[in-house]
């Protein structure tokens, strides 16, 4: 086990580039990761790492002893994780989920996962920063939208509309937009999430456009960005999870509704393993029963036509 754990410390010190994150990862001190690795080199009769004062690298024969140390170490915790989990889901369950989605959507499914599977421990973190699940510690991760291309397993869960809208106090006072060029008038509230805050891409079936639109309020998350819809100060376009509430009761209403791109998707992303975690396997499943079918968001204000107001 000595042994193991000098391995393990080598491998997220090389995968970090830190020996101070890469301790941090596998739950020692940095010193004692300095000393696991320098162990490690020492019974070798090998250096594995080259040190500066700002940076880690792989020496040649490292990089060889890594490509088998990750091969051990995904079959030594397989072999544990198997065994473990002959009695269930448990364990600590790390997540990492967006804001807007994760404080309307996911956390009453969150608690009723804790309710279903007791021996699990949740972990979670909302934040709209992509995070690196097996540099940061996360067994698995939601994300909404295109995901990039990467290493990850990625399991859809659900479509979400986007839909553009805006207060009928709003729509009153400054007239529906019709068509894309009647935004060029409108005041649109700007979510500083997304990669261009003021471009907005409309049309179906592959048939897009790209919309410059403009407006003094800008908020970093769907949550304000919607608000300030709900307050009057101009058109939004936003997740309809985030807006299906206001939609529902009249606080907002849906315009350019045949304008709408193709939906995007909200998917649960988790590292490949040999043997997946029977914790990782329940949440995910759960994820998928809990969003099937058409998903609640869109449901309850379904007009596809835009109000007509003056």
């Amino acid at each position: 086990m000595d042994r193991l754990d000098e391995i393990r410390a080598f491998a997220a010190v090389a995968d970090a580039r830190s020996f101070t994150h890469g301790a941090r990862k596998v739950g020692v001190s940095g010193a004692q990761a300095s000393k696991l690795v320098a162990r490690l080199e020492n019974r070798l009769g090998q250096r594995l790492l080259n040190r500066t004062t700002r940076d880690v690298s792989l020496t040649d024969t490292g990089q060889a002893y890594l490509d088998r140390a990750r091969d051990l170490i995904e079959r030594f915790e397989a072999l544990e994780t198997s065994v473990r989990d002959q009695s269930g889901p448990s364990g600590t369950l790390k997540v990492s989920a967006p804001v807007s989605f994760g404080a309307n959507q996911l956390t009453p499914a969150l608690l009723d996962f804790a309710r279903d599977c007791g021996a699990v421990s949740l972990e979670v973190a909302f934040s709209d920063r992509i995070v690196n699940l097996v540099e940061e510690g996360f067994d698995v991760a939601v994300r909404i939208g295109h995901l990039a291309d990467s290493s990850l397993v990625a399991r859809r869960l659900a479509a979400v509309r986007l839909v553009t809208c805006a207060s009928p106090d709003y729509l009153s006072r400054a007239g529906t937009p019709h068509a894309l060029e009647d935004l060029a008038r409108h005041e649109a509230i700007l979510d500083a999430n997304g990669r261009d805050p003021t471009v907005w891409r409309f049309g179906p079936h592959g048939d897009l456009r790209d919309v410059r639109v403009h407006g003094r309020l800008r908020f970093n998350g769907a949550e304000p960005c919607v608000a300030a819809a709900v307050a009057g100060f101009g058109v939004v376009r936003t997740p309809a999870f985030a807006a299906a509430e206001h939609l529902r009761a009249g606080r907002l209403v849906p315009v350019l509704c045949n304008h709408e791109p193709e939906m995007i998707h909200v998917h649960a992303v988790y590292p490949h393993a040999r043997h997946l975690a029977a914790k990782v396997r329940a949440f995910v499943d759960f994820l998928a029963a809990r969003y099937a079918g058409e998903p609640e968001w869109h449901q309850g204000w379904g007009s596809r036509h835009p109000v007509t107001a003056a």
